[in-house]
């Protein structure tokens, strides 16, 4: 037995396998769990301790495979090789209260190496009056996404539903390698003690948890949740990896996965293959033949990697159903065919003067079909209707825009997000603008004429403190939008980057302020349709040269109709400037961009950005935080401090009660934006007039600077038969930030 044994080490280790790829000690199940390689339980078994697996053999009933994160042991229930997955089992985030206040808090986080959180999870959180956010790294990035529950009573709960009454889920951005998730309550619970006061907030595979009104009422915290992480093999892509490395793994019968995107690599066998891919011998020949369903009509041969079909003699073909099958040989008479060299090269030039032919007309034909799509025959007859108007929406070829921008060359590349790209070019009129190419899903038939309204309404804007729209392109899927450039960068850049932010004085942002309450005071009051911008951040307002506010980024933008004050729409906006009154009801009106500009003004003269997770929890969100230090008396301490201020300004109190009215909860009660505009107006006029009479004719040219004319002339020129229907030009952009339920 001893001898058997010995031979069957010497010849494994003489065909080159003694590896820890096929060690026989490694074990390879723990429990009901199947464990194989790159996975190991000891020393020697695993590819690398990333891929150590613990199997508890001291559990009572079946042992339990787990893996160590930094801080818990993560229990696993089942693992894909093929697929490179593994389901684990993730703990629930909960937060509690009592008529004191928070009674209880657990929270619930994961941070891995070579595991990534698989997008088939989903983030969801229950509970009567809950905020839950989930924060992650992606590469060197931290993103945050949450959502809120909010419910009263269960009468208008659908049970195996998350829309957000008691319960809302949202979709897990891709490539996650860490994550935590945080709960929050707007009223701490107050009004819901009698029933359950706590809410919960986990990660779960899709389909593994169905919502029921029990579950606000009595919700195990200590159950686990089952969930999915992807993996692969260090960081190197499969372009990148060096093949003939010895801890390459993809080795005979397998090769990398070129469908999997990194960041590591995956191996898979090949066609006619399959096992475990990433050992030497782990992708064995599948035997077609002995599948009844092989597909061939007399004899199936299997061959090493693939299999032949034979016919049966005296007859002759490929032998496959579906194929030409097996037909009865025939007598053939040898006919050679000998044509010259110039048919053939005649023959060549034809096929090829066709092929290019058919190619350019197929092109023409789909840049045809994308401008009808797009509404480019309605948007040139409003255009003609209209008189042609100079001001109009101009509709550039996909020729004109690719020859601005270098056929989109990266260097023109000055934006890019998560709607987009957006691209310096040159026209050739000489005039720069800045081309949007967004990332959008097909237009429906329904929105087109919105598009193209939205579009011409947009575009005869004339506001000094407006980005012109210039015209757009749509022999594209998705329409080009091409706008006036702005060179001086965001607000975000001047208010955050420190070497920037000391050049924009406290009378500099004042004067940003109030142009930007201007322009908006404008869309709502005196465009002949109101616009509701609906995204309203320091990143959507750009400067220029001389720090002029000219207010960008109307994608997300709605048109209300004269009769309707509010409009019910699909939450969206960016986390830390929505109005909660708006992310409760879903009824979008003008105040909703107030509340936004209260932020705005918030963090001009705090220089703190809305929403930072890296603050103490109550100072993560931005308007929270200062209304409880301007109610405190502390908003000295809250100022920025490049702004280089030995006291408060009466300026600056008088701006921080104009954003406490702005940030009040309830819409009704915020000013609207004529007011704050006239109140800036009012404030930026005083601090003019005090640097007038204070500094005297010594500082003439700073004073000339301030006074720049803030209500300067500007036009609204309005096409006939303009629809006032309510529509959104970017109504397919999703905001991925926080959602209201699904």
């Amino acid at each position: 037995m001893h001898l058997i044994l010995l031979l069957s080490v010497v010849a494994i280790a003489s065909l080159g396998l003694a590896s820890s790829q096929d060690r026989l000690d490694c074990e390879y199940s723990c429990g009901n769990v199947s464990i194989t390689y790159p996975f190991g339980s000891r020393e020697g078994c695993y590819y690398s301790p990333d891929f150590l697996i613990t199997c508890d053999q001291s559990s009572a009933g079946e042992p339990i495979p787990f893996f160590k994160d930094n801080s818990s042991n993560v229990v696993i229930t089942n693992m894909n090789t093929s697929k490179g997955e593994m389901e684990i089992q993730m703990f629930v985030a909960s937060d509690c209260y009592n008529s004191s206040g928070r009674a209880k808090r657990l929270t619930a986080s994961l941070s891995l190496m070579d595991f990534r959180i698989s997008t088939k999870n989903r983030f969801i959180a229950i509970g009567w009056d809950t905020q839950a956010f989930i924060a992650g790294a992606l590469g060197n990035d931290i993103i945050t996404t949450g959502c809120t529950s909010i419910c009263d009573d269960t009468t208008h709960i659908t049970n195996g539903s998350c829309s957000g009454v008691g319960c809302c889920e949202i979709a897990v951005p891709k490539g996650m390698s860490t994550f935590a998730m945080s709960i929050g309550s707007s009223n701490n619970h107050t009004k819901i003690l009698e029933f359950n006061p706590c809410s919960y907030a986990f990660l779960v595979e899709e389909g593994k948890y169905d919502f029921s009104s029990h579950d606000l009422l009595d919700f195990q915290s200590d159950q686990k949740m089952r969930m999915v992480l992807d993996w692969a093999i260090g960081n190197d892509t499969c372009d990148t990896v060096n093949k003939e490395a010895d801890n390459f793994l993809c080795k005979s019968n397998s090769t990398c996965d070129q469908n999997y995107t990194g960041p590591g690599y995956r191996c898979r066998c090949l066609d006619g293959y399959k096992g475990n891919p990433y050992t030497k011998v782990g992708c064995k020949n599948i035997d077609e033949c002995e599948d009844k369903n092989h597909g061939c009509t007399h004899k199936c041969i299997d061959k090493e990697g693939y299999y032949e079909c034979k016919c049966r003699k005296g007859y002759s073909g490929d032998g496959k159903i579906g194929g030409s099958g097996c037909r009865a040989n025939r007598s053939l008479l040898t006919i050679i065919a000998i044509c010259t060299s110039a048919a053939a090269i005649f023959l060549l030039v034809s096929v090829t003067w066709l092929y290019f032919g058919i190619k350019k007309h197929r092109l023409i034909i789909l840049r045809e079909k994308f401008f009808k799509q797009n509404g480019g025959i309605m948007l040139q007859q409003r255009i003609s209707g209209d008189g042609g108007s100079h001001d109009q929406a101009k509709v550039f070829t996909i020729e004109e825009l690719k020859k601005a921008t270098n056929n989109y060359d990266e260097s023109r590349i000055i934006g890019k997000g998560g709607y987009g790209t957006v691209y310096k070019g040159v026209l050739s009129d000489n005039r720069i603008v800045a081309i949007k190419k967004s990332k959008l899903p097909e237009q429906s038939e329904s929105q087109i004429e919105q598009f193209i309204n939205e579009v011409v309404i947009l575009s005869q804007i004339n506001h000094r403190n407006v980005v012109k729209l210039i015209g757009c392109c749509l022999e594209t899927e998705v329409p080009l939008l091409v706008y006036e450039f702005i060179p001086n960068g965001t607000l975000s850049d001047h208010i955050h980057n420190e070497s920037k932010s000391l050049a924009i004085t406290w009378d500099i942002r004042l004067r940003i302020a109030t142009e930007t309450a201007e322009a908006l005071s404008y869309l709502h009051s005196a465009a002949s349709v109101p616009i509701i911008h609906r995204d309203i951040k320091p990143m959507n307002i750009l400067l220029d040269d001389n720090y002029v506010a000219k207010v960008a980024d109307f994608g997300a933008s709605r048109l209300i109709p004269m009769d309707q004050i509010e409009l019910a729409t699909i939450v969206q906006g960016t986390l830390g400037y929505l109005d909660p009154e708006y992310m409760h009801t879903s009824q979008l009106t003008d105040k909703s961009d107030v509340y936004s500009f209260g932020v705005v003004l918030t963090e001009l003269f705090t220089g703190r950005e809305a929403l930072s997770f890296a603050r103490p929890e109550e100072e993560r969100n931005l308007a929270m935080y200062f209304l409880s230090s301007l109610k405190e008396g502390r908003l000295f301490q809250i100022l920025d401090e490049h702004l280089q201020l030995n006291e408060v300004p009466s300026e600056i109190v008088q701006v921080s009660r104009l954003a406490e009215r702005c940030l009040k909860v309830r819409g009704d009660e915020r000013p609207t934006m004529k007011e704050v505009a006239m109140e800036l107006e009012r404030i930026l006029a005083s601090v003019i007039h005090k640097h007038l009479w204070v500094q005297g004719t010594s500082n003439e040219e700073e004073a000339e600077y301030l006074l720049r004319e803030p209500n300067e002339e500007y036009e609204y020129t309005n096409g006939a038969n303009t629809s006032s229907s309510t529509f959104d030009s970017m109504s397919k952009q999703t905001i991925l930030p926080i959602a209201s339920g699904r």
